[in-house]
């Protein structure tokens, strides 16, 4: 977690899910990005997930979060479409 004063600016964490996996959580206040903050928070997380002996796994679909993804070494395995299905 990274704080300005009183105020978080950058978190990131993981919920586990069924397998050992680590499913990744980033978050940057808007005016905060771009100052590799998401990076940092997120090696911390992705670095206990290990420690933990879960297999992290980023479901990154807007370009900003593929960036860091990719920077701390993520693959893209697969893709995700969402269909909104009306009444």
């Amino acid at each position: 977690m990274v704080r300005r004063g009183n105020h978080v600016v950058a978190a990131a964490g993981y919920r586990r899910w069924p397998g050992l996996v680590a499913h990744m959580c980033v978050l940057t206040k808007p005016n905060e990005r771009e100052r590799g903050l998401a990076r940092a928070v997120a090696s911390i997380a992705v670095a206990d997930g290990l420690a933990n002996h879960l297999l992290p796994q980023w479901r990154a679909r807007p370009e900003p979060s593929r960036r860091v993804a990719r920077a701390l070494g993520f693959r893209q395995l697969g893709a995700q479409l969402s269909i909104r299905i009306r009444a």
